[in-house]
């Protein structure tokens, strides 16, 4: 007779690698939207530097994973069923606002998806309220600060090149740009590919095959490989969204955008807060928008993306909470 648990735990692995390789292609516009709509960079050259970069930044750390992994629920009170299905949830929502072009936040499915798992299985009561608490906080709290740190940064970079003539200074910064994106792509990768190695290591935590939560090796190279193949598949709908639709950029722009972002997501990613790189790659877009004048902003795209970000952890919640009632009769 099969061993349904381990059945269960291949499952788990091979549904959080496919969530990292979605997370890929359906986040690669945090990092290159903004040097391919100012044409820094080709769609395919920009896709290969973020594709090789998220896999190094994915590789730095695991202190977001173990938030992830312990901050939400106890990992010793989780079943395979409860990682799965929240895994599930998770990739419904995504592959849903991928196609709307709606840049929603990975780390806000997953969490989600995790939560309305657990409340199927065991009740809100095993929820990690406090943990929760703080992770929710992150997520707010980083679009506050990326449109701050996009709309200072850009002042700042104004003022001191506003004598320059237009067309040498975009041409300049169209190069420096370049760099601004590559940072961007590293910083996506130490943010968001630890999501799902978290959640793996939580399913191996509770088959028993670690005795503490301490991510492996394999974890870390298993889930970078995803997302970098998932980015190099890439995905211009979001694309579009963020760097054509949402605000008109230049390249001195999009340099200060990049810029900002990738600050803000490294640093939180320093001290283990998993905030969303898509908030705050479009937050600093709005900053840097904002500095221009209020009407260089979309304001009905940047409407359909607050939606997006509202609805994400319930809608996530709500899939994964069916998705568990579903497989429940099935692999329970």
């Amino acid at each position: 007779m099969p061993d349904m648990a381990l059945i269960m735990l291949v499952l788990v692995v091979f549904a959080a690698l496919a969530f990292d390789y979605i997370n890929g292609f359906h986040d690669t516009a945090n990092a290159i939207a903004t040097c391919v709509s100012t044409r820094a960079l080709s769609v395919k050259a920009a896709i290969f530097m973020a594709a090789f970069l998220n896999f190094a930044g994915a590789m730095v750390s695991t202190k977001v994973a173990s938030t992830i992994g312990k901050g939400i629920v106890d990992a010793n009170h989780v079943t395979q069923l409860v990682v799965l299905a929240g895994i599930l949830g998770a990739i419904i929502w995504n592959l849903i606002t991928w196609y709307y072009g709606m840049p929603s936040s990975s780390s806000h499915a997953i969490i989600g998806g995790i939560m309305g798992a657990v409340i199927a299985h065991s009740g809100a009561a095993t929820l990690h309220w406090k943990g929760l608490q703080k992770i929710v906080m992150a997520l707010i709290l980083s679009p506050i600060i990326g449109v701050a740190i996009g709309f200072i940064f850009m002042v700042i970079v104004m003022r001191l090149f506003h004598n320059s003539n237009p067309g040498p200074l975009n041409k300049n910064f169209r190069k420096l740009q370049v760099a601004s994106a590559a940072f961007m792509a590293f910083s996506h990768g130490t943010a968001d590919a630890q999501k799902s190695m978290g959640v793996i290591t939580m399913a191996l935590l509770s088959y028993g095959l670690i005795p503490t939560f301490d991510v492996p090796t394999w974890v870390k190279i298993s889930c970078a490989v995803a997302m970098g193949l998932g980015t190099a598949a890439g995905g211009w709908r979001i694309i579009k969204t963020i760097g054509k639709d949402f605000v008109k950029l230049q390249p001195v722009h999009g340099f200060c955008v990049e810029t900002a972002a990738a600050g803000v997501i490294l640093g939180a990613s320093s001290i283990g807060m998993p905030v969303s790189t898509t908030h705050v790659i479009t937050s600093t877009i709005l900053g840097v928008g904002v500095s221009k004048r209020l009407t260089a902003v979309n304001w009905n795209v940047a409407k359909r993306i607050v939606w997006a970000w509202v609805l994400t952890i319930p809608a996530a919640a709500l899939v994964a909470f069916m998705t568990y009632q579903v497989l429940l009769p099935l692999l329970g």
